[in-house]
């Protein structure tokens, strides 16, 4: 699954678009490095999203097309 697909529906960023500028930015990286909004999601990976003054990491459980609001969380793991 793309990353900016993953980030919206995991509900880490509210919107794809949010999510894609983010990447284009620069502030979204995958096992340490900088990730396009293209780039493959897998189970395993380490996706760590920069927020200004905060960053947010989390290790991906399961990578799904559609998920209910209340089983976005199960998506992932913060470290």
């Amino acid at each position: 699954m793309r990353l900016d697909k993953y980030l919206k529906v995991s509900r880490l960023i509210k919107r794809r678009t949010v999510a894609n500028e983010a990447c284009d930015a620069g502030r979204v990286l995958i096992n340490d490095r900088p990730a396009k909004a293209s780039t493959a999601v897998k189970e395993g990976d380490t996706i760590e999203i920069l927020f200004g003054t905060k960053s947010l990491k989390v290790e991906v459980l399961s990578v799904a097309e559609t998920v209910k609001k209340d089983e976005a969380k199960e998506m992932y793991r913060e470290i």
